[in-house]
């Protein structure tokens, strides 16, 4: 399955000043793709940081996603900081200056000719008819902050990070978990191609412990789900 990483970018979200909605919204979006997302890091608006969390996750996953610091303003370095991951220089792309241009005529300043300096050798990316394309370096996908712009390009490029989705259950049971923690690694055990998860709630009355199972294989699944069910933990 393809595997993704996610580089949230901004002092913003570090500091509380606003809550990230990127990261939410991409974690379900890529689950429904089958796209495994492997690694989330929220750094700062800096250039190192930027540079070092982008070779890391680029060199272990088939695709990072950054959020961030594509506008134009001095705190905008996302590019700035891709180029340096891959030891690239920042060229004016000509295709990108014609769109800003086209779109803001006589407001296009040397700052918002600023969006246009990308990492040599960038993609553009024109999928679904966009008035303006995704930059795309090497692996690295080059998303905007603002929500609503990020899920507008990501719908339009989603085809191209398509996996198998995986198969799911759920149960619920007001055993605690020590009570079928022996159970549930002797199911961990026998099915090792589903993955399970034990997450109590303890603010419902009563407490809950809700059991998921996980998996593309839907055999593994279907009889690891029956073995639980069959249990005695009142697993429902």
């Amino acid at each position: 399955m393809p595997t993704a990483g996610l580089v949230i970018i901004g002092n913003e979200i570090l500091t509380g000043k606003f809550p990230d909605e990127n990261g939410p919204w991409l974690i379900r979006r890529l689950r429904t793709l089958g796209c495994d997302l492997l690694r989330i890091s929220i750094i700062p608006d800096a250039l190192d940081e930027i540079a070092e969390e982008v070779v890391l996750q680029s060199a272990r996953f088939d695709w990072v996603f950054t959020t961030g610091g594509v506008g134009p303003t001095h705190d905008d370095i996302t590019f700035a900081g891709v180029a340096q991951a891959f030891g690239l220089g920042l060229e004016h792309h000509p295709e990108l200056v014609a769109v800003l241009r086209a779109k803001l005529g006589d407001r296009c300043n040397t700052a918002a000719l600023k969006m246009a300096e990308v990492p040599v050798g960038s993609e553009l990316w024109w999928d679904g008819g966009v008035i303006y394309p995704l930059t795309v370096v090497k692996n690295v996908c080059v998303f905007p902050g603002v929500p609503s712009l990020l899920q507008l390009k990501f719908e339009k490029v989603a085809h191209r990070f398509v996996g198998v989705p995986l198969l799911t259950r759920r149960r619920t049971t007001t055993a605690t978990e020590p009570e079928i923690a022996d159970t549930l690694t002797e199911a961990a055990r026998r099915w090792p191609e589903v993955a399970i998860g034990s997450y109590p709630r303890l603010d419902e009355t009563p407490i809950v412990v809700i059991v998921t199972l996980e998996s593309r294989d839907e055999a593994a699944l279907i009889a690891c789900d029956r073995f639980l069910r069959a249990a005695g933990h009142g697993l429902e």
